[in-house]
């Protein structure tokens, strides 16, 4: 509630009151907050955000869409390419600094470039949710029954060190989300831990795979191609149109080996270029996914919302249901 309190304490500079509600836990919102300004009123289900970034904005974003219209992201600071981005997602928020995007029939409220208080420092992650962690339960959450088998076959299966598996299993009862019931290891809260580990993959782990970038001439050229030739496999956007055939993609992702991406490179009519259509990135998993010329489907759903591209966000609601249908009962 101290962040909501900060955010809303900047409104007051526009002449905007709130009252602050506490709802019960199963609205899934976190509170709802009442505006009232000179000749009308609003209420809004509040949904708090701390660190947003660019890359953790499509998870938010699809977050925020079940929660309906009348939702109000509170965080505690937005930048200005982040307003503009939220803006034109159609989101409404707050934030501590006193940036605000607000539209109502009777309101329109827009303040962007305000920057966060000196004192506004993120608290550091869980060591579970830091790039070897996050390989270790990409695995839990990708491989059916990998939690209750050796911590060696987990590693083989993670592609990390024996010693990276006992800490991260250490730390997850910790944090809600590891329980040894009738003898068996078993992971609680799943769809909680697929979307916290779906942003910090985006923020943390994603950006360290990037082998290269390049530039094809056409788009339509992924179709026909014998990626396994290469070494590779199809994922991001690519990868979710031929699963949900909802999407047109504008980028491919592949991921394989450094090796591999040379290969591709030169057999390939494209050129290198740092914001090109085609990104390699570095395959960080060693079980084989189904079907084998496709990345898991977790990962093609986590860097879809990495996009925080509108046209992503459908398509990787249509995956969504499948991934937690896995851990239901």
């Amino acid at each position: 509630m101290e962040l909501i309190e900060e955010a809303v304490a900047q409104l007051a500079r526009l002449n905007i009151t709130a009252n602050l509600d506490a709802i019960e836990r199963l609205d899934r919102a976190d509170a709802r907050l009442r505006l009232h300004w000179s000749g009308g009123k609003a209420l809004y289900r509040v949904a708090v955000k701390r660190g947003l970034r660019p890359a953790t904005l499509g998870a938010v974003a699809l977050r925020l869409k079940e929660f309906g219209p009348d939702t109000l992201l509170v965080t505690d600071h937005v930048s200005p390419p982040l307003a503009e981005r939220l803006r034109e997602l159609g989101i409404q928020f707050i934030d501590s600094a006193g940036n605000a995007f607000l539209i109502h029939p009777a309101l329109l409220i827009w303040v962007k470039g305000e920057r966060p208080p000196d004192r506004l420092h993120p608290s550091a992650p869980s060591r579970a949710f830091k790039a070897s962690g996050l390989r270790v339960l990409f695995a839990l959450l990708a491989v059916p029954g990998l939690v209750g088998q050796s911590y060696r076959a987990i590693a083989e299966q993670a592609g990390v060190a024996h010693g990276t598996v006992g800490w991260v299993m250490a730390e997850l009862p910790r944090l809600g989300f590891l329980a040894e019931i009738g003898g068996q290891r078993r992971l609680l809260q799943p769809e909680r831990l697929l979307r916290q580990w779906v942003e910090a993959y985006a923020r943390t782990l994603r950006p360290k795979q990037l082998l290269r970038t390049f530039q094809a001439p056409t788009i339509h050229w992924w179709h026909e191609l014998d990626f396994a030739h290469y070494g590779l496999v199809l994922g991001g956007e690519a990868a979710a149109a031929r699963i949900t055939g909802l999407i047109q993609p504008q980028t491919v992702t592949l991921y394989g080996t450094k090796a591999a991406s040379l290969l591709f490179m030169t057999k390939q009519p494209m050129r290198s270029a740092p914001d090109g259509n085609v990104e390699i990135l570095s395959r960080f998993w060693d079980f084989e996914p189904t079907p084998p010329e496709l990345a898991p489907p977790l990962l093609i759903y986590a860097d879809l919302l990495a996009t925080g591209d509108a046209r992503c966000l459908e398509a990787a609601r249509a995956m969504e249901g499948r991934l937690l249908d896995r851990f239901a009962g």
